[in-house]
C-alpha cells in the first residue's frame, strides 16, 4: 500500500488527510481516504466525521475524497438558506405568470382560460393508449453494429448460440439473432418458441409473429439445461471466489493501517512521557 497524508485545510486545524493506493487485489490502483483528527482518531466516511464534529462545523459541502468545500453546493446552500429564511412566514408564491397556451396543431400560440375547481372535472384515461402498439418488423436490426466493451474498454467475447436456433428473415445473423433473444426474453413475459409457422421462412414480411424473436421454431432438451446449469454454477463459483479475495485483501489493508495507528498513538504517548 501507498500512503499519503497532509493538513486538511478545510477542517480545523490539526486535521490531516490520508489517501492510501491499493497495490494488490481485485481492487488494486482504487484508493481510500481518511481523516484524522488531531488527537489521532481515524475516520473512514463522512457521516462519521459528521457525527464527532457536530454542530462545530458544516460539512454539506465539504467533499469527502477531495478534502475540499465545493464552492457551487456552498453556494446553491447559501441562496437557499437566504430564501427559506425570507419566505418562511409566507405562502408558497405562484412564479409562473405566463398564459397557459392551447396545445393544438395551430403554429401560433393562443391564450386560454383554465378552469380547475369545476366540479364535474374527472380524470379520464384513453382507452387507445392502453392498446399495445403495433412493432416494427425486423427492429432487433437496429441493434446490429453494437458492441459491449469491459471497465478495460476491451471488446467483450460474444456468446455462442446452440446449433438448434437458426435465425429467420432478411440479413440475420448471429448477432442479430442473440439481440433478438435477448429483447424478447426482457420485453414478453410469454414463452420464447420461436416463429412456429412455417410459412415465415418464404415470406418474413407477411408471416412474422413480432412477439417472437426472429428464429425458428426450437426445443429446449433436458441436456441443453444441464449444460446451462453447469455454465452458471462454474460462473458463480469464479465470482465466489473473486469476491472472497476481494474481501480479504480488505481486511489485511485495514488491519495493517489499524496497526500502524496504534503505532502511532504509541510513539505519541511515549514522546509526551519522554517530555
Amino acid at each position: 500500500m501507498e500512503k499519503k497524508r497532509w493538513d486538511c485545510t478545510a477542517l480545523p486545524k490539526g486535521w490531516k488527510m490520508e489517501e492510501v493506493t491499493r497495490k494488490s487485489g481485485l481492487s488494486a490502483g482504487k484508493s481510500d481516504v481518511y481523516y484524522f483528527s488531531p488527537s489521532g482518531k481515524k475516520f473512514r466516511s463522512k457521516p462519521q466525521l459528521a457525527r464527532y464534529l457536530g454542530n462545530q462545523m458544516d460539512l454539506s459541502s465539504f467533499d469527502f475524497r477531495t478534502g475540499k468545500m465545493l464552492m457551487s453546493k456552498l453556494n446553491k446552500n447559501r441562496q437557499r438558506l437566504r430564501y427559506d429564511n425570507n419566505n418562511q412566514n409566507k405562502g408558497k408564491p405562484d412564479l409562473n405568470t405566463s398564459l397557459p397556451v392551447r396545445q393544438t396543431a395551430s403554429i401560433f400560440k393562443q391564450p386560454v382560460t383554465k378552469v380547475t375547481n369545476h366540479p364535474n372535472n374527472k380524470v379520464k384515461a384513453d382507452p387507445q393508449k392502453a392498446v399495445d402498439q403495433p412493432r416494427q418488423l425486423f427492429w432487433e436490426k437496429k441493434l446490429g453494429g453494437l458492441n459491449a466493451y469491459d471497465i478495460a474498454e476491451e471488446l467483450v467475447k460474444t456468446m455462442e448460440l446452440p446449433k438448434g436456433l437458426q435465425g429467420v428473415g432478411p440479413g440475420c445473423t448471429d448477432k442479430t439473432l442473440l439481440s433478438a433473444i435477448a429483447s424478447a426474453l426482457h420485453t414478453s413475459a410469454a414463452p420464447i418458441t420461436g416463429q412456429l409457422s412455417a410459412a415465415v421462412e418464404k415470406n418474413p414480411g407477411v408471416w412474422l409473429n413480432t412477439t417472437q424473436p426472429l428464429c425458428k421454431a426450437f426445443i429446449v432438451t433436458d441436456e441443453d439445461i444441464r449444460k446451462q446449469e453447469e455454465l452458471v454454477y462454474s460462473v458463480r463459483k469464479r465470482l465466489e471466489d473473486a469476491l472472497m479475495a476481494d474481501m480479504l485483501a480488505h481486511v489485511e489493508e485495514a488491519a495493517a493501517s489499524e496497526g500502524e495507528a496504534l503505532k502511532d498513538e504509541g510513539n505519541s504517548s511515549e514522546d509526551m512521557e519522554s517530555v
